[in-house]
Formats: structure tokens, C-alpha cells, sequence
């Protein structure tokens, strides 16, 4: 007998639409859209993400006041004002403290700005776990 002859496997093609070609249609969330449209509604979400970061930067410079403030206190007080308190306080005291309140004020801003992000942002278009930012 002879050798049957193997033929390879019927190769099947498959239509559809190119990748490229296929469009989901946009998805808005209603803030996005409210703040493009310019709506009260979207004025408001403006308002409040300004209301915040004002709200931050004002306990900010309350803050810095108060620390910079009290220094002319330490300055008038009567042994202070020849020995090495002045020093201390002016040289390793102020900065420190003036950086604690600017660190606290970025991290409260970009909080603020995370939040209201977090509102416009379309959900399909979020970074999950294995997307980057």
C-alpha cells in the first residue's frame, strides 16, 4: 500500500474588524464633563479644589507666623540677649521648623490635587497595578 500522504492542517482565516479600526466610544465621566461645560456644577468643583488649597496654604502661613513670630520674644528676653539662645534659636530652631510646615503644605496640595483628580478622572484611563502613571 501506499504511504497516505499527510496533509497539514487546513488553515482557517478569521474576519473581523482591524484593531485599529475599532473604537469604544469616549467614556466622561460627569465631572470631567460638568467642569468642560462650565456649569455651576463644574464651578463648584473649581471652587472647592481652590477652596482647599487655599485653606492649606493660609494654616501654612499661619504656622510660619507663629514660629517667626515668637522669635522676638526670645530676643527680648534680658539673659537671652548676649548668651547663645539667640543663636540656637535663630540658627537650628527656625529652619527646621520652616521646613516641617513646607513639607506639611506640599503633601496637603497634592493630596487636594489627588482627591479632586480622583473625581475627573475617567476610570478606564486610571493607572492600575501594572500601568505606570
Amino acid at each position: 500500500m501506499p504511504e497516505e500522504q499527510q496533509q497539514p492542517p487546513r488553515r482557517e482565516i478569521v474576519t473581523g474588524v482591524p484593531r485599529g479600526t475599532r473604537r469604544r466610544p469616549p467614556v466622561h465621566t460627569p465631572a470631567r464633563s460638568e467642569i468642560s461645560e462650565q456649569t455651576t456644577l463644574g464651578a463648584t468643583y473649581v471652587r472647592a479644589l481652590m477652596r482647599g488649597q487655599l485653606r492649606a496654604a493660609l494654616c501654612a502661613l499661619a504656622g510660619l507666623a507663629l514660629a517667626v513670630g515668637t522669635l522676638p520674644l526670645v530676643l527680648l528676653l534680658p539673659r537671652a540677649a548676649s548668651g547663645p539662645l539667640v543663636w540656637v534659636a535663630l540658627g537650628l530652631l527656625v529652619y527646621p521648623v520652616m521646613w516641617l510646615i513646607a513639607r506639611w503644605y506640599v503633601l496637603r496640595a497634592e493630596r487636594n490635587e489627588a482627591d479632586f483628580t480622583g473625581l475627573v478622572a475617567d476610570p478606564a484611563e486610571a493607572p492600575g497595578p501594572g500601568r505606570p502613571f
